[in-house]
């Protein structure tokens, strides 16, 4: 996942250990990443419960029971290394979980994972 996303343009930032820091822009989404560490900010005004569709939502990219962004075949999401069943853009964002999605079958599997929110 790349930094910057849910902040607008011009971005600016720094360096850190874990690559390129997005501190700045003209605006901030109550959900965005900093970095490309993986990690989704959760800042609203007041307690707002978010989903991962709303997260894909504001990084432009699909999410479905078949689709992770451009990846395309069965889903399989996992909060906490237990699977969840249902549409991935149902889950909702909590604490320091940890979300994976797994595009595909044990052949040919695509993954795409998300590190701690």
């Amino acid at each position: 996942m790349p930094y910057g996303i849910g902040i607008g343009p011009p971005l600016r930032g720094q360096n850190s250990a874990v690559g390129p820091f997005v501190t700045s822009g003209s605006c901030f989404a109550w959900m965005h990443t900093h970095a490309g560490d993986g990690i989704i900010h959760m800042e609203a005004p007041k307690q707002i419960t978010f989903n991962l569709g709303e997260f894909f939502d504001i990084w432009g990219q699909k999410l479905s029971s078949t689709q992770v962004g451009p990846a395309h075949g069965k889903v399989t999401a996992l909060v906490d290394d237990k699977v969840v069943k249902g549409n991935p853009r149902s889950i909702v964002l909590k604490e320091h979980e940890l979300i994976q999605l797994d595009v595909g079958t044990l052949v040919g599997e695509q993954k795409v994972g998300f590190a701690q929110l």
